[in-house]
């Protein structure tokens, strides 16, 4: 056998668009791409033969079914989406980098409803007139916080930044030298702040600050007062921070607003189930507080929204500040977010269909019923892998309590073949990513964050490095 007669050999690209597995691929793929991908896996063997010495032609084979797997593979990979689907084996329920909070499957009824028909965005069905977007969400929401009013943005930088900015612009706006915090990717409270218009004037030490820092600092351009919720760390030992009952008193006495931004945002009591106590946005309505601002994707586990509810001479003011069409939230975030409000309504309802709320609260022995299933299947497909149930800790993630460790179980995994760092790679790489950790050169993956559904993948992920396929 020469190189020759190897090159005669090979399949025509015609060849290969007839074969069966082929043909089923052109009905979901677009064919210019098959083609292209054909094209180049046959070029990448007539690369090989070309480059491989004679003497080893014996053993040189061109398999057309191999060739027609590699094919497939090819084209799937190049047809996935960029942002898509992975299965967070972290353990941090609330993971900024894989999408934070995962809607309720009871809330994606919804999204698909309006999402693919015509809906009542900004139309009033009962005057037949134009309506306002903010309509479908505000009822909802004063009912379960107890504001006069509310409005939504695209995320809580934004709520703040255009709090500010109808309330404060050019004057000052006094805060906690101790809360002036950074909320991630570099986006801190000062510029925030400063975007906003208004003026920053800070108070109080890092470590403690008092009612008469405040009081001190208010004069005739002083506009508000803001607390910020120093959700993403924790200043232990001797501190002072002044409680919202206290600033409202301020505010009152000096007829000033005080505005308080709550970061992640929560209906629930959350240390009713064993998790830190974080306030509750009824809590801060009831103590008086004339604007609070949260987030809807955090520990709310809705969509991406920044949420503003309070006094509504000021939400009506809001609402015709020329900021707020820019920063306004489409159908899909406003249905998302309405109906998850919705569950609100029972707490039980709540804690069992909002998915963040469920992880968070999820019983122990629940999660280790849930680790020795995935065990199992796991054992089932591996030979040269080790796998065992180990205790550990979740993170709720997401700037969210962050001295809380949440008790779990983990599947720690021992590759004979692989380094700990390879196997992270191979299952991060899969064609559904499997986003795990390392410790003491094992493989973590945490229970808690997995969906029961995704076990098998997992498994038959593990059984595919294990026998060298592509996945």
């Amino acid at each position: 056998m020469n190189k020759k007669n190897l090159l005669v050999k090979l399949p025509k690209v015609d060849e290969i668009l007839n074969d069966k597995k082929i043909e089923e691929l052109i009905k979901k793929f677009p064919r210019t791409t098959i083609v292209d991908s054909i094209r180049n896996k046959i070029d990448e063997i007539r690369k090989l033969i070309l480059n491989t010495d004679e003497a080893e032609f014996d053993k040189f084979e061109i398999n057309i079914d191999s060739l027609v797997e590699d094919i497939i593979w090819d084209v799937e990979k190049r047809n996935q989406m960029s942002l898509r689907k992975v299965i967070n084996a972290t353990g941090v329920v609330l993971h900024t980098n894989l999408g934070r909070a995962l809607i309720s499957e009871k809330v994606i009824e919804n999204l698909i409803d309006v999402a693919s028909h015509y809906s009542t965005l900004e139309f009033d069905i009962s005057s037949g007139k134009r309506g306002s977007r903010y309509s479908h969400v505000e009822e909802i929401i004063c009912q379960l916080t107890g504001a006069e009013g509310a409005l939504v943005v695209n995320n809580n930088a934004a709520a703040v930044l255009l709090v500010l900015n109808t309330i404060a612009p050019n004057k000052k706006v006094i805060v906690s030298r101790g809360q002036l915090v950074e909320i991630g990717g570099s986006f801190r409270v000062p510029e925030v702040m400063a975007q906003g218009g208004a003026i920053l004037k800070e108070v109080g030490t890092t470590n403690k600050t008092h009612v008469f820092d405040y009081e001190d600092n208010i004069d005739e351009e002083t506009a508000a007062i803001l607390k910020v919720h120093t959700s993403n760390y924790k200043i232990l030992g001797f501190t002072k921070e002044v409680d919202i009952e206290e600033m409202v008193l301020l505010g009152k006495k000096y007829d000033i607003p005080v505005i308080e931004d709550i970061g992640s945002g929560t209906l629930v009591d959350l240390s009713k189930y064993g998790l830190t106590y974080e306030p509750t946005v009824l809590e801060s309505i009831s103590k008086g507080a004339d604007i609070v601002t949260f987030s809807g994707d955090k520990l709310l586990g809705g969509p991406q929204a920044g949420i503003i509810v309070g006094k509504k001479k000021y939400i009506e003011k809001m609402k015709k500040n020329q900021l707020t069409r820019a920063l306004r939230v489409d159908k899909m975030t406003l249905t998302a977010l309405e109906a998850t409000f919705r569950l609100y309504l029972d707490e039980k309802m709540a804690l069992e269909n909002i998915p963040t709320l469920k992880m968070l609260t999820m019983d122990i022995d629940e999660i280790k019923q849930k680790a020795e299933v995935l065990h199992r299947k796991i054992e089932q497909k591996i030979k040269t892998i080790t796998a065992k149930i180990i205790p550990g800790y979740s993170q709720v993630g997401g700037g969210a309590m962050p001295l809380k460790d949440l008790p779990t179980y983990l599947i720690s995994l021992n590759s004979k073949n692989l380094s700990a760092k390879g196997l992270e790679e191979l299952l991060r790489k899969n064609k559904f990513p499997i986003i795990c950790r390392i410790n003491d050169d094992k493989v973590l993956l945490d229970v808690r964050t997995i969906k029961a559904e995704e076990f098998d993948i997992i498994a038959k992920t593990l059984n595919s490095i294990e026998n060298g396929r592509k996945i």
